[in-house]
Order: structure tokens, then sequence, then C-alpha cells
């Protein structure tokens, strides 16, 4: 059966000949633009008959069902816990801000790069997500957020967006000329495929990029990012020159600052001498709790002097507002089910000949207030 928002409008025009029978071209525009620019549900599109509303709801259901909902910041961040087909579970967060509303929504159910410090790596993988099922969790959003308007989408929710490169591009797409958002509001946030940031590249939406990049030498970024064993720093550092290079558009680096892993002046330094050459900006984050996982986060002092090291090196940073972290919905978090506790300890894995064993991060104890420097440009 075809859901809600898989369809294209051809394939929609041909699923209401099919089960409708011949309708007005009228009838057809009527019912794309209540779906994309009005963010309605067929049963709420009054200007359709209602014999109309009822075949198409029953043909086109929703792909998503909501299974729960928690609210955190005094109403200002909604996390969502989806159910999708195959008994899929993937979670979105809304956030709303004083002039903006964002929504951070999942590519797939889970995730297979394995970061030790995030929970949705911890949980492992379960499938990638189509299409209109990562539309749908926008215009879930829309409707949730009214009458704000979100003006903002970020694919960093679970799962790694390049590793299903051409469902989230379909999304993306859609979400650009059919929502009507500005590919410039529309961000990719990525642990650093290179395949998928040179495609990224040859496409024509200027969709910003935001780098996981946790480390800036490759020994420890083997630990902390295991996708760097197979494309280490040089390698994603010169496909980020080259997307810079297409778009016009500035990247963004994000760094999870853990406590005596990443945090150093040496790391500040190592930073700095990737994102100052290509005007990177940085975005810190203090690394969120996670329950059952030990490592500590930096903690705030610690993160201020971080980011002055980056500015007296001529970097600008930015430390992230940590939002719904009491609700498991800041950035780490989603995993759609409570990880298990893992031990923490040194270990090797088997990356680069005379690599050092380092701690294996996977979480926080307590939350950390954060300090703001210099504009955010990145929401969640």
């Amino acid at each position: 059966m075809s859901t809600l928002y898989d369809l294209d409008r051809p394939g929609l025009a041909g699923l209401l000949a099919d089960q409708v029978g011949d309708l007005p071209p009228y009838r057809e525009a009527q019912v794309w633009d209540g779906l994309y620019r009005q963010a309605r549900l067929p049963a709420e599109m009054t200007d359709l008959p209602r014999e109309l509303r009822q075949r198409l709801t029953e043909v086109a259901p929703p792909a998503l069902s909501l299974v729960s909902e928690a609210v955190a910041d005094g109403g200002l961040t909604v996390k969502s816990l989806w159910a999708g087909a195959g008994d899929a579970r993937v979670e979105s967060v809304l956030m709303h801000y004083p002039q903006r509303s964002t929504v951070c929504v999942s590519s797939q159910a889970g995730c297979a790069m394995g970061c030790g410090f995030c929970a949705t790596g911890q949980a492992g993988f379960q499938r990638h997500l189509s299409a209109g099922e990562i539309v749908e969790q926008v215009m879930a959003a829309v409707r949730r957020a009214r009458p704000r308007r979100v003006g903002n989408v970020v694919l960093m929710g679970m799962g790694e967006p390049l590793a299903n490169y051409d469902e989230v591009w379909r999304a993306l797409r859609r979400l650009h000329t059919d929502v009507g958002l500005s590919a410039r509001h529309l961000t990719i946030s990525t642990v650093g495929l290179v395949h998928g940031i040179r495609r990224m590249a040859a496409e024509p939406e200027p969709v910003n990029l935001a780098v996981s990049l946790h480390a800036a030498r490759d020994e420890l970024r083997d630990q902390l990012v295991p996708i760097n064993r197979r494309h280490p720093l040089e390698e994603l550092l010169a496909a980020c020159t080259d997307y810079r290079r297409a778009k016009g558009r500035r990247l963004s680096f994000e760094w999870a600052l853990i406590d005596g892993v990443n945090d150093t002046g040496r790391d500040a330094t190592e930073l700095a001498a990737v994102a100052r050459p290509l005007g990177a900006h940085v975005n810190l984050i203090p690394l969120n709790p996670t329950p059952g996982w030990p490592t500590r986060g930096t903690a705030a002092p610690r993160v201020a002097a971080f980011a002055h090291d980056l500015q007296r090196l001529g970097v600008n940073a930015t430390v992230r507002r940590n939002r719904g972290t009491d609700i498991a919905a800041a950035c780490g978090q989603l995993a759609a089910q409570r990880p298990v506790a893992l031990e923490l300890r040194p270990r090797r894995t088997g990356g680069r000949p005379g690599d050092p064993a380092v701690a294996h991060p996977a979480g926080i104890a307590g939350p950390v207030e954060p300090v703001r420097f210099g504009p955010e440009v990145l929401p969640h």
C-alpha cells in the first residue's frame, strides 16, 4: 500500500485515478497543495468532497504513527516517538526559539556508525527510512508547531543521512520544491561519509553541511568516530573543501566536548588548524547525559576556556544550547529505547598500527550549563 508522503505528484495522480476515478485536474492540485503547502491530513481538507477525503485516507495512510510525546523547556522542546513499518521506532524533536522553530528529524531507524558516545549508535541499525517517512516527520512538526512556523529542518536525528543518500535527497527536494523551504534552511549532518559529501557537491540545492568531527587527529578520531578508519581526516577535509568551493556555503564542524578526551589546548589548536582554512564555524556541544553511559562531559568552565582558545586562534565558535536534555531529546540522546550500561575502560579497536588506546566515550554525568559565544547557526 502507498503511504501518504511517499508518493510523488504523478504517483498521487495515478493513485487517485485508480482508486477514485477520473478527477478534474484542480482536485489533484488541491490534494497536493493540502498535503505540502498547508500540511493538512486528508481528513482536514474540507475543500474536498467528504467521499474523496475518506477514500484518500484509506488508500494512502500515514507511514508513521505517534507512540508517545515528551515535552520539556516549558513547552519549547517536544520529542515525538514514531512507529513505522517493520516495528521501526524513530524519534524527531521540535524546538521553538524566539525567532524561529526548528525540527530535527531522523533518516534511519537506528544507526550503523557505532560512535560510542551516541545513544543512537549504541542502539544499532534497523533500517533506512523512506523519503516519505522523513518528510512525514517534518509535516507532523509543522502541524504540531502551529501557530508558529517551522522554518528550519536539520537531519541530525537518528541515523547517518548520507548512508541513506537517495531517500534523503528525495525528501530534501520535496521539502524544497513542494513545501517551499529554502535550501539554505535545510541541514545535513554527517560523521564524514566522503562519497556522500562529494555527491552533495554535485547537487543543485545548496543545503548546509555539518560534519561531526569531534577530533582533529586521526588516532583519536578513529576511536571516537569509527568511520574515520575508512575516510581519514585528510580525505574528509578535501571533500569538505570541494563542497565549500562548489556551494559557497559555510561549513559547520560539530564537536562534542568529552572530559579529558578532546577538550585540551592541543585539541583546540588542532581543531583551529583544520577549521580556519575552511572558514568553518565550530559548534561546541557539551556531551549530553545518556542514562547508563559513564563518560563525563566537559565541565562548564573548561567549555568556556575551549571556546575562548578557538576564538583566540581565529575560529568562530558557538557553544550549543542544550535543549530537551531531561527528556533525552538532546544531541546524541535519540535512541527510541533505553541503552544498556557499558563499563568505561581503555580499549584498542584494530585501527592503525601504533594507535594509542583511549577511554571509550559513552555518555556524561550531569548536565552542563552552556555559555554562548558568537552567533548560533545550527539550532540543535
